[in-house]
């Protein structure tokens, strides 16, 4: 009987087990062999052992180029994007007529904020005949393309990053919801203001939903590819050019394969790095109720 049930038990998660070891494990390892390799997709590959790596750190400047813009996307739009979520999370946990209906609305951005469609209405929107260079004639800035301006081209892509907050306000409203509605009883028959019972109350309260949407957050930025793709294509000047495009570029347009391949694994490492630090820091600013607040 035992085994009929472990049986059913690994037929029920073989959908998962199959996904999982055909087309994630398995593609993974192999992406491991060839980053090790000269590999065009034309030809065999070819071992070169180190050669990627070295060539990477010591004589690729596109690399060190790449990487420094994404940091900068990465440290501007995560946080931007958590405060967007966060206040507007805030703003709609309130028990109002019609409130399911503005949550939804709220919500729409990161339905379709991904998709080719809205990188090009983008694009439209801050282009030189867009809405915003439109707008900023009226105050007398003629001729103004964010997207085609080394100075302001990565500040769109900030922008519709934090634009699409609609993920993180579901979480952050579902963290809002949980929390009694007797700490602020208490902290009002204390004396605390408003503000006071944000930071006191609510940011220690949601400090745990803080470190996820963080995490995740950054994990989705460093792999920002799409916007930079449609709307900017790396420039101008290569000022939006984004480690996930140059990693595309090395793979789908020089077909160097190898090299793509050392590349993603050095992404991979740096993700996990990133990832790791914050769970190692956050010991210091998230509350856990069931550790005692520590």
């Amino acid at each position: 009987m035992k085994s009929y049930t472990s049986l059913t038990g690994y037929l029920f998660i073989s959908p998962f087990l199959f996904g999982f070891f055909l087309l994630t494990l398995y593609p993974a390892l192999q992406s491991l062999y060839f980053s090790f390799t000269d590999y065009s997709l034309l030809e065999p590959a070819s071992w070169v052992g180190m050669d990627n790596y070295k060539r990477m750190f010591t004589e690729d400047p596109n690399f060190s180029k790449s990487l420094g813009i994404t940091f900068t996307y990465v440290i501007f739009a995560v946080p931007l994007k958590l405060l967007f979520a966060l206040l507007v999370a805030i703003v709609l946990n309130k028990q109002i007529k019609g409130m399911s209906y503005y949550r939804t609305i709220m919500y729409l951005p990161s339905l379709i904020g991904g998709s080719i469609a809205v990188a090009v209405l983008w694009k439209n929107i801050f282009g030189a005949e867009g809405f915003i260079s439109k707008l900023l004639a009226l105050f007398g800035i003629e001729n103004m393309s964010m997207v085609t301006n080394p100075e302001t081209a990565l500040s769109t892509l900030i922008i519709l990053q934090a634009w699409q907050f609609g993920s993180a306000m579901i979480i952050f409203l579902a963290g809002l919801k949980q929390i009694p509605k007797e700490l602020y009883e208490a902290s009002a028959v204390d004396g605390a203001s408003k503000v006071r019972q944000f930071f006191s109350v609510t940011l220690t309260m949601l400090s745990p939903v803080i470190l996820f949407n963080l995490i995740l957050g950054l994990i989705g930025s460093f792999q920002m590819f799409t916007q930079a793709f449609v709307i900017t294509k790396g420039g101008p000047l290569k000022s939006t050019y984004m480690y996930a495009l140059y990693l595309y570029e090395k793979a789908f347009g020089a077909f160097q394969m190898g090299y793509a391949s050392a590349l993603a694994w050095v992404l991979l490492l740096i993700i996990a790095a990133a990832t790791a630090i914050n769970f190692a820091i956050s010991k210091y600013w998230v509350f856990y109720e069931s550790e005692g607040g520590k």
